[in-house]
């Protein structure tokens, strides 16, 4: 299964922003230059319309931990919907279920919630859920498996259980450790960070 294993806080800094979730961030020590040498010149360089477009769609991607041909097939899969297409394109990303388990507050970090995923922690409507980059729908339940609970990072958990705020279109049972999805984020609960509107002038060239 392909994943993106690029360094994580040098794509926060070639960004201008916390991508990969993670609680420290080179940004916090001021660093909002690009890693290396010449990162510092390269602030001051004029970006074109292209450079700006591609520039966001490699940050979409940092952000949800995916690669370019899944995220260009989630594109095209967003175009053939009926509505608007930037708000399509975020709602299949925020719809992933290792997104959804990282909007539960189960995992701090996509990464980590794409980890979870991927090593079996999951079932949804009682069935096996191993591959993140599955479709969650409104009223659909995905709990965490009965053997796992009581092991390593779920046992660990329990020190911060209540600390834990899920997603407004989310309910999260803390005792039966699971996830209930509500609805499907609305506009106003997307992400503002993403300028699709560049996206989709970039696949549109």
């Amino acid at each position: 299964m392909a994943r993106n294993l690029k360094p994580r806080h040098k794509a926060s800094r070639r960004f201008g922003e916390n991508v990969a979730d993670t609680l420290k961030s080179p940004l916090d020590k001021g660093k909002t230059y690009p890693a290396g040498m010449h990162g510092q010149k390269k602030t001051f360089s004029k970006t074109s319309e292209y450079g700006r477009q591609l520039l966001e769609k490699q940050k979409a991607k940092a952000i949800y931990g995916i690669l370019e041909k899944q995220f260009h097939l989630t594109f095209k899969k967003a175009q053939k919907l009926p509505g608007d297409l930037g708000s399509n394109l975020l709602l299949s990303l925020e719809s992933r279920l290792d997104n959804v388990i990282f909007r539960s507050g189960l995992a701090t970090t996509r990464r980590l919630a794409r980890q979870l995923v991927t090593h079996g922690h999951f079932t949804l409507d009682g069935k096996k859920a191993a591959i993140p980059s599955m479709k969650v729908k409104a009223g659909q339940v995905i709990k965490v498996k009965e053997n796992k609970v009581k092991k390593g990072y779920w046992s660990a958990l329990n020190e911060r259980i209540d600390e834990i705020e899920p997603a407004g279109w989310l309910a999260f049972d803390k005792k039966e450790l699971t996830i209930t999805i509500n609805s499907l984020p609305s506009n106003d609960e997307m992400p503002k960070n993403i300028e699709t509107q560049l996206i989709i002038e970039f696949y549109s060239r």
